[in-house]
């Protein structure tokens, strides 16, 4: 299998590592500040990222974005893994499920949204509805003129800087649960923050609890009338290229994280020779360089199963595969390298210290370490282990 690049998509990876190298002066003092940073520092952060081409990849070109394939999605997300803080999220765009809403809908939500004049945020996950998203409480009833949506959301990342909601709930036809995917606009009454927590991470956004009691126009349905209970295959899309997303960063995550400890090691001395010549330090730093090239290969090769057509049930388990594998070892290469560094890589200022605590949650959000096996397992039974585990990117099973 050959994962050469094009031209095109070296001269991407070029543009985004030089998106990425431009951010990482601003680590420490987003780090100092609790992830927050000055305007000034938004807005160059939103500028690079429009010289660099980078925002909207997710979108057709007709909308603003750039229209990428999977594979070009990987290439950029894994130069974003490289930075610390969640600098990179400042770029802005537009989540995926823009692209099903109705013409008014990309009009007046999906354009502005990626020519960074409104910002979204997703409502999806509740107290009791997380890995199990059949478990959504959310309702939206029926009432003249469009629905009543009340419930409660949780973990709603850049709710505390959203214009708008991307919201799912169920709509209520007798005795049906319809999940549906609602726009709903900010400020709206009925609509509050009641909570919003801090987390390990720092993030330049927050995460905050929404209550909603609201009443929404039939309009507010992504996509019309026509997509009334069809907001799982939504979020399903949402969620592979999500998975995706995040075994690209894990390992661009890995990469910096090697470069930094082997920098180190091979110039710091104890006992009149750097500690690189150790085993003690060296083979965890082999055991993770092997790592990051085996998680690095197989997303790319979901990347390009994604682009060629392969059946979706295929990727959805491949996708599981590589978030599982790149999430897990990639803590496990920022513990190595804190150690590495000692003393130092226990300090805040150490990119080391700070992927630790990021890098936690990648075992956790868009779906756990857990439902990913699940998935995966699922996968070996229901597709059989020869088509699960296939190398042939033209697998169609």
């Amino acid at each position: 299998m050959d994962f050469s690049l094009t031209p095109e998509q070296h001269d991407l990876r070029l543009r985004a590592r030089a998106f990425a190298d431009a951010l990482l002066p601003y680590e420490v003092a987003a780090e100092e500040s609790g992830g927050k940073v000055a305007p000034e520092v938004k807005a160059e952060v939103r500028r690079l990222a429009q010289e660099a081409r980078l925002i909207g990849g997710n979108h057709a070109v007709e909308h603003g974005g750039q229209g990428w394939k999977m594979m070009e999605h990987v290439i950029v997300h894994e130069e974003l893994g490289r930075i610390t803080n969640g600098l990179w999220w400042l770029m802005g765009g537009g989540y995926n499920v823009l692209a099903l809403g109705t013409p008014e809908q990309i009009e007046s939500y999906l354009l502005p949204t990626l020519a960074g004049e409104r910002a979204d945020a997703y409502a999806v996950t509740e107290r009791n509805a997380g890995s199990d998203a059949s478990g959504i409480e959310a309702t939206a009833e029926r009432v003249p003129g469009g629905f009543h949506i009340t419930g409660e959301k949780w973990f709603v990342t850049s709710g505390d800087h959203a214009d708008y909601l991307i919201v799912m709930a169920n709509v209520i036809d007798g005795s049906n649960r319809l999940p549906t995917l609602f726009l709903v606009d900010l400020p709206l009454a009925g609509v509050e923050i009641i909570d919003d927590p801090t987390f390990t991470h720092v993030f330049p956004d927050g995460h905050p609890t929404y209550r909603f009691d609201c009443v929404v126009p039939e309009s507010a349905v992504l996509g019309g009338p026509d997509q009334i209970g069809q907001g799982d295959a939504g979020q399903h899309a949402w969620f592979v290229e999500e998975r995706i997303h995040i075994a690209a960063r894990c390992v661009g995550a890995m990469q910096r994280l090697l470069d930094e400890a082997v920098g180190w090691a091979t110039t710091r001395e104890q006992f009149g020779q750097p500690i690189m010549d150790f085993q003690g330090v060296s083979f965890p730093l082999a055991d993770s360089a092997a790592d990051c090239v085996a998680a690095r290969l197989l997303t790319y090769q979901c990347a390009q199963m994604f682009d060629d057509g392969a059946a979706p049930k295929l990727i959805h388990a491949r996708a599981a595969m590589a978030k599982l594998f790149a999430s897990e070892r990639a803590y496990v290469c920022a513990d190595r390298a804190v150690q590495v560094w000692g003393g130092r890589g226990y300090m805040r200022r150490n990119a080391a210290e700070r992927f630790l605590r990021e890098l936690r949650v990648d075992r956790i959000w868009e779906g756990t370490t857990e439902i990913q096996r699940l998935i995966v397992g699922n996968a070996l039974v229901k597709r059989g282990v020869s088509a699960t585990l296939a190398v042939d990117t033209r697998e169609t099973v």
